[in-house]
């Protein structure tokens, strides 16, 4: 065990860091991509539209870090093989699994078809446990890495008319607090983001996976940036839980003390669909 850390510190003090991001073309995955090539980073992104990916890779390597785009779907399992093998084939080794990929659909569950349902597990769960399940093999190998999950604060607790969205998120979480369990001692690390409402283009997608305009919602924001910033701290030193809005935590405390009474709290938060 002392070998497998010391092992794991001389990496990240003495060689550059590798780190995969699904769903890099925008928003959270964009921001940290850049944020971590600042530090850097190697960065393995991938995401469907490659014209998006190219994108960033140039802001990457303008970063100052190295980048390596591959046009990949997070809900097939060979794809994501083939992400995590082009990485270590690349950069020799991976040592950040970032799972960002993902979206949003807004209504009330008898309103959610079951085909909008399944999609949203295909994407956010689904693309989670492959990614996942790719990386672990290397690091396990490796017997070092650290497994990111970009969940939200709604898989913590909740709101009006994001009970499809919102489970996926908690099937995120009960992954990784498993995992978390079974690697504890080990030189691998499992970290879970919740992110409250961000600035990005997540809305606009939420809109149009919906199929009507979806209203936004009260309370908290942040940018992709504090996100990114947030994460690049988590991977600097692992932590299990990462709140980069940090008030939000104070919800997932309420919630377990009085649930009824946080129930009539996140009212004002829902994303209703405008019909």
């Amino acid at each position: 065990m002392v070998a497998t850390t010391a092992m794991l510190s001389s990496v990240n003090v003495t060689a550059k860091r590798v780190v995969a991001i699904t769903g890099a073309s925008a928003g959270i995955g964009r921001a940290t991509a850049v944020r971590v090539a600042r530090d850097g980073a190697a960065v393995a992104i991938c995401a469907r539209r490659a014209d998006r990916l190219q994108q960033v890779a140039d802001q990457i390597r303008a970063a100052g870090g190295d980048a390596l785009p591959v046009v990949a779907d997070v809900t097939r399992e060979l794809d994501m093989e083939q992400f995590v093998s082009a990485a270590v084939d690349r950069f020799s080794r991976l040592d950040v699994m970032l799972c960002n990929a993902g979206f949003g659909i807004a209504g009330a569950i008898d309103d959610i078809a079951p085909e909008q349902m399944q999609r949203l597990i295909d994407v956010n769960f689904t693309g989670t446990y492959l990614a996942a399940r790719a990386s672990l093999r290397v690091f396990r190998r490796q017997g070092f890495g650290h497994l990111i999950v970009v969940s939200s604060i709604v898989g913590k607790r909740g709101v009006p008319y994001m009970g499809a969205y919102s489970a996926t998120k908690f099937a995120q979480v009960g992954l990784a607090e498993c995992l978390r369990a079974e690697v504890a001692g080990s030189g691998i690390h499992v970290s879970v983001v919740y992110p409250v409402s961000t600035e990005s283009e997540f809305f606009d997608v939420m809109s149009h996976e919906t199929g009507v305009q979806v209203t936004r919602a009260a309370g908290p924001r942040q940018s992709v940036e504090t996100v990114a910033d947030a994460i690049a701290r988590a991977i600097e030193r692992p932590t299990p839980e990462v709140y980069p809005h940090f008030n939000s935590r104070f919800l997932v405390i309420v919630n377990a003390l009085a649930p009824g009474f946080t129930d009539r709290i996140v009212q004002r938060f829902g994303r209703k669909p405008l019909r």
